[in-house]
Order: structure tokens, then C-alpha cells, then sequence
């Protein structure tokens, strides 16, 4: 007899529907899967046999071929365990059939027929509401992510025989209900606190700015001076994570396998920070089969490069075009696959090779021509890309002394979603969502300078070799300035400020 089961396999973050065919026929007994498997597919044959062995179900003693539509999409993953076990089951006609094309099935069988969790189940949530599929079945511990997505019946199950009374008898059955926007507005961030940070007014207007706008951002200074510390509370001043964006977010930490026992959405801004000895494909993302990378894990996030020009030079300059285009494209053979990556790259660095260069205690032993071979290191398209360039230097002894006398996280983020408020009013007819994204036509707009202000930024080009770039990055940063004074058009002093923040643009 042959069956029919839905499936899906992931392609990037989307999913592709995938039919899982099954026919018993006379022949020797054994399984053939055809349909262009992985490695892990070709062993779910092995697992599915002792699985329905060990539920209670008996193994068809003929031979058994599970097909895989369309023939010439890679599949890869557990995931297809479930759906050929249910397969296999309708074929020999142990369970019924009549739900069978209203639902997706997908999860790993264990050997004694429990169902594991996979990876992707929130990508396929989301694809099976575009196809008009009814609902999905999936192991217990990926159901309330797959609820997320409104408009299914998803079905969580511990066990393979659940799913076999399911089909028999789906009304005794109910859907996993989970309400994500009730959640995502109940998630508090309990990261640390700007209040904890001693001194460092300059720095601290920096990261508010760069909240505001989405500015990216480098810290420069010596050892010891709060560069990291100031860096890991920049999500705690971020705008909460909207419905949508958390759509997204946790879409992608879904398919990077980053999901399994966590709930059902990423309800917090994400802060990656990767070693300095990471690899480009771990960065960017990349493998056989395209997997996220670090800047996608960071989508909507923060991206931290700790000691940023230990990074290696070919490793770093991956960030350019993900850094402009707020996405990053994988290809391969056989496919291509684009992955978003619309972060917020925060960096830090020391100022040459010892880190006291330009320091008020400690003598820097580093000669002219070392500071330039360090700096180097980044490339002067890098380094246009990034907004805020921020000296930070060594604290005086009675700030260290003293109590912390910062203000609180929560009143800067105040300030800082008034500011994306009235950014998003002005973005209200284009796709923009904060004031990095603007692009040259957005700035000749919304960014108009008298003659004193244009003045003052020809000088500032002129004397710091800026690129074109560069100058469109004080502008936005300008703009970002405005919002958080609550001015509608740009003046001397906002452009004054932002151009403080390319001084150490060509330091060597």
C-alpha cells in the first residue's frame, strides 16, 4: 500500500514542504530512502525500525521504500524521523489516514520511540500558515514554539504511540495554545545596569546615541579603562524587541538549533560576542548545508567584537557588506540562501600594542611605526562603517573611589525610545527603522544643513580625510543628536557633536 505524509526541510530560515512517500511491496524486507538524503536521513532507518518496534507497532516484514519530494532538494536533519515512522505505520495500515495531508510532522524518534525536539520548527510553523496547512505535529518540546505562529493547531507529543491515537482520535486531543505578545510584553531585561559604571560621561552619551540611532560603535582606550563593561550594557538601554522582531529573532535561533528547552520566543534583544580566534564561516555564517553565523545570531541585536583588531584582517572584512546591506548571502553548489543580519556592531580595541598610547599614567613603549602597523590591521572601509568612535580614557583615582552615581538603564532607555519615536514617525512611508538605515536620498531629506553647519563639515572632511561615507555617518549620527534633543532640524551643535566621534578615524 502506499502512504503519503508531510513533511519540510529548511532552506536558509524558510522551508521548502517536503512529501515523504511510502510504499510496501513484496521483496526482501528492509527500508530504501531515495529523494536525495543526508547522512542523518539514511540513518532514521535504523531508528524508525526499533522505534516502532519498541511502541508497540509491528515492522512491516517487506520491503519498504520512503521516497522524498522533490527528488532534487537536499534533505538533511532528524527531523524526518517522525514523518516516515507515521508513514510507514499508514502504509501497513496500523493508524488512520484521514488527517494525514492536513498536518506537517516532523521530529527525531528515539530508539524506545520518544519523540526529541529538532531544530527549524518556528520556520516551519511560519511556512506551513503560508501553504494553507491545518497544523502541525511535533515532539512536546517544540510545540509552544511552534504555537507562536497564529492560525495553526499545533499537536506537542512525548511519544511516537501518542501520535498514533492522535490519528485515530484527534478530538480528544488539544492544541497547544501560547500567547507570545502577552509574553514578549512581560520580559524584563536583567542584564547589567549602566548605573554601575563610574565617571565615563563621554562614553556613556556615546552608547545613548548609538541605542537611539543603531549606530555602530568602537571603543579605544588601555586596559582597565570599562571598554567591555560599558559595551554589555548597550542592550539594556535598546527599545524592547517588538512582536515582529521577535518573530524574527527567534525564527533564526531556531534554525541555528539554539531554541530546544527555551521557550517559545527570543524575547530580548540578542548580545552575541564572539572570540577574537573566530573563523570566517562562523562569523557569517556557511557549512555544507548554510547555517546562521554570528552577525544573523545578532539580527536585531548586538554584535561584540571584544579586542577588535586581534580579530584576523580577512575574517573582520566579511562584516562590510552585511554591515551595509543588513544581510548576508551563502552560496553553494547545489543552493543559495540569505540570512538577515541587521545589528549593531559594537567594538572595542586598545590604542596601539602595549594600550597606553596617549595615557595619562602609564608611558606607551610603542614605536611610530608599530602604532601603524597595528591600526592597520583594520581597513579604512571598516572603519567608515562604523558611526561612534569613542576614546575612553582611564578613570581618575577618585572616581574609582567613589560610589557609582550613574544614571539608571531604565531612564536612558526612556530617552531613547522617545527618540526612535519620532525617528519612526519620519520613517512612517519607507521600510527604515532607525536612523543608521538611512541611505543618501534619506539624507538629502531629512538631514538639511545651513551654510555655517555645511561649513563646519567641510572642515572636518577636509581635515580628517573623510571618506563620503565617513561624512554621511555624521550625519545620521547628527540626525540621531536631534531626535534625542527634540529638534526637527539639524544645527551647528548637533553636527559639532557627531563629528567628535570620527577623531580617532586614521589613529595610529
Amino acid at each position: 500500500m502506499l502512504a503519503r505524509v508531510w513533511s519540510a526541510s529548511l532552506v536558509g530560515i524558510d522551508a521548502v514542504k517536503v512529501g515523504v512517500e511510502v510504499d510496501i511491496a513484496g521483496g526482501l524486507p528492509g527500508i530504501v530512502v531515495v529523494g536525495l538524503p543526508s547522512q542523518e536521513v539514511q540513518e532514521s532507518k535504523e531508528r524508525v525500525r526499533a522505534a516502532l518496534k519498541n511502541a508497540g507497532y509491528t515492522f512491516p516484514m517487506r520491503k519498504v521504500v520512503v521516497n522524498l519530494t522533490p527528488a532534487d532538494l537536499r534533505k538533511e536533519g532528524p527531523s524526518f524521523d517522525l514523518p516516515i515512522g507515521v508513514g510507514i505505520l499508514a502504509a501497513s495500515e496500523q493508524v488512520k489516514t484521514d488527517l494525514l495531508d492536513e498536518y506537517l510532522f516532523l521530529g527525531e524518534v528515539s530508539l524506545d520511540g520518544s519523540l526529541r525536539p529538532v531544530a527549524g520548527v518556528l520556520a516551519i510553523a511560519a511556512a506551513a500558515k503560508r501553504l494553507g496547512i491545518s497544523g502541525l505535529v511535533v515532539p512536546a518540546d517544540n510545540a509552544r514554539e511552534a504555537a507562536v505562529v497564529k492560525g495553526l493547531s499545533v499537536f506537542g507529543f512525548q511519544h511516537l504511540s501518542e501520535v498514533g491515537n492522535f490519528l485515530s482520535a484527534s478530538e480528544q486531543y488539544t492544541p497547544t495554545q501560547v500567547n507570545g505578545l502577552a509574553e514578549l510584553e512581560q520580559a524584563q531585561f536583567t542584564g547589567p545596569d549602566l548605573k554601575d559604571v563610574k565617571g565615563q560621561a563621554h562614553a556613556r552619551r556615546a552608547l545613548e546615541i548609538a541605542a537611539a540611532g543603531g549606530h555602530n560603535l568602537i571603543f579605544v582606550g588601555p586596559p582597565g579603562s570599562g571598554k567591555t563593561m560599558l559595551a554589555r550594557r548597550l542592550p539594556g538601554i535598546l527599545p524592547p524587541l517588538t512582536f515582529d522582531e521577535a518573530l524574527e529573532v527567534t525564527q533564526i535561533h531556531s534554525v541555528a538549533g539554539l531554541l530546544k528547552n527555551k521557550g517559545s520566543l527570543v524575547a530580548t534583544r540578542p548580545f552575541r560576542s564572539p572570540h577574537h580566534s573566530a573563523s570566517g564561516p562562523s562569523l557569517v555564517g556557511g557549512g555544507s548545508f548554510p547555517r546562521p553565523g554570528e552577525i544573523s545570531l545578532s539580527h536585531r541585536g548586538i554584535l561584540f567584537l571584544d579586542e577588535l583588531t586581534e580579530f584576523k584582517r580577512d575574517v573582520l572584512e566579511f562584516l562590510r557588506q552585511p554591515l551595509e546591506d543588513g544581510f548576508v548571502s551563502i552560496s553553494r553548489t547545489r543552493q543559495s540562501v540569505t540570512f538577515p543580519a541587521q545589528f549593531t556592531l559594537v567594538a572595542s580595541a586598545n590604542p596601539c600594542p602595549c594600550g597606553y598610547f596617549a595615557d595619562t599614567v602609564q608611558p606607551c613603549t610603542c614605536t611610530p611605526r608599530a602604532r601603524e602597523q597595528y591600526w592597520a590591521r583594520l581597513s579604512g572601509p571598516l572603519m567608515d562603517r562604523i558611526d561612534l568612535q569613542v576614546a575612553v580614557n582611564r578613570l581618575k583615582p577618585e572616581e574609582i573611589t567613589q560610589q557609582p552615581k550613574g544614571e539608571e538603564s531604565a531612564s536612558v532607555r526612556d530617552r531613547v525610545q522617545v527618540a526612535r519615536d519620532r525617528a519612526h514617525t519620519r520613517f512612517t512611508e519607507t521600510p527604515l527603522r532607525c536612523n543608521a538605515e538611512m541611505q543618501s536620498r534619506h539624507l538629502k531629506q531629512w538631514c538639511a544643513l545651513d551654510d555655517g553647519t555645511r561649513n563646519l563639515l567641510e572642515a572636518a572632511i577636509r581635515k580628517l580625510g573623510l571618506s563620503v561615507r565617513a561624512s554621511d555617518r555624521i550625519l545620521k549620527v547628527a540626525r540621531t543628536i536631534a531626535d534625542l534633543s527634540g529638534d526637527a532640524n539639524l544645527q551647528t551643535q548637533h553636527v559639532a557633536e557627531a563629528i567628535q566621534y570620527r577623531t580617532i578615524d586614521r589613529m595610529q
